[in-house]
């Protein structure tokens, strides 16, 4: 709001009236006779002046988002009491501050069947339960098996937690990982996938889901290139990370080659394999070898393959998703697999 100045007599006063009432020119009065400001226009108080070098010392004086300053009112009709400077301190959207496992063998897990099976797990261990109200009535009977006290909160506290669109559903556990089992562990008949690198935690979650439902022994995969056994790949594996033992190598040509030293039948799946995986002849034990999309499998795994098998399409397109192509890899196995005599 602006304020008239009083005229002095040094001059026209910018904003003063023009016509019969404008006082005449004067000489100028010195600065102790000019008039005092009017009673009924207070002055709008005025920030200290400082003179730190500190560039940033005025404005944390003048802005309340600085320091321990008070909130910023927002304008009338809006219906919002507060603004914050930065949207991310705002609360509810700080999700770049998601917290992290306390070491590297505790892992994150979200989702309410993911962490029902993680309870049920003889194999995990848990350290900390985070969920609403409503979602420890739901696993009321998990949580007093396991021997876990819950920390209820808010759906916004626990979605403050973790990354951004994590679809919690009000559940989040941090628990130990599992531990993995080695090459040697695996069953001498047995039927396990192999994964060459394949690094999207939605496709490898979902083929976990698809390897624990048609049976699958264990799969094998790479310390590097892997998506972490937890978040994302523990949400689309929906509950299936405890049921599946996972094999973690660090180079996997030669732990094809232990593979064949154990009599396992490697067979990659390619979609320009020489052979039909409909045609082939299969047998226990048995090891599919599923490639990464785009590159699919590497020299190296191709060579350690004993088949390289295709699944034939009849329709226009000749390549799936990885998960998908798994899904339909494993049924054709299961259909076919016999064991030798």
């Amino acid at each position: 709001m602006s304020r008239k100045r009083p005229h002095t007599g040094a001059g026209p006063t910018k904003g003063a009236p023009y016509g019969a009432d404008r006082p005449a020119k004067t000489s100028s009065a010195p600065p102790a006779a000019r008039a005092p400001r009017p009673t009924d226009a207070p002055a709008r108080p005025r920030a200290p002046e400082t003179h730190s070098r500190d560039p940033e010392a005025r404005t944390r004086e003048l802005s309340p988002w600085q320091g321990k300053g008070p909130a910023k009112k927002s304008p009338e009709g809006t219906g919002n009491s507060t603004h914050f400077k930065d949207k991310k301190s705002a609360p509810g959207r700080s999700r770049g501050a998601a917290i992290r496992p306390s070491s590297p063998d505790v892992s994150l897990i979200y989702g309410f069947h993911a962490v029902r099976e993680a309870l049920r797990s003889g194999r995990r261990t848990c350290i900390r339960l985070m969920l609403t109200q409503a979602a420890a009535e739901k696993l009321g009977p998990e949580i007093s098996a396991k021997g876990i006290v819950p920390e209820i909160m808010e759906m916004d506290q626990i979605g403050a937690r973790l990354p951004n669109d994590s679809v919690h559903q009000g559940v989040l556990l941090e628990a130990r990982a599992l531990e993995p089992i080695d090459i040697e562990d695996l069953p001498a008949d047995g039927f396990v996938l192999v994964l060459d690198q394949i690094t999207d935690p939605h496709n490898v979650g979902a083929i976990i889901r698809t390897a624990a439902a048609f049976g699958v022994d264990a799969i094998v995969t790479t310390e590097r290139h892997s998506p972490a056994l937890g978040g994302i790949l523990a949400k689309s594996a929906s509950g299936a990370l405890e049921h599946v033992p996972m094999a973690i190598v660090t180079n996997l040509a030669r732990a094809l080659e232990k593979l064949g030293d154990r009599n396992y039948m490697r067979v990659g799946l390619d979609s320009e394999g020489p052979d039909s995986l409909e045609a082939a002849t299969l047998t226990r034990p048995l090891a599919l070898v599923l490639g990464a999309e785009g590159k699919g499998l590497r020299r190296l795994s191709r060579e350690n393959c004993d088949l390289l098998a295709r699944i034939d399409m009849p329709g226009p397109i000749k390549s799936l998703n990885v998960s998908n192509a798994c899904a339909v890899a494993l049924t054709i196995v299961r259909m076919k697999m016999r064991t030798p005599d």
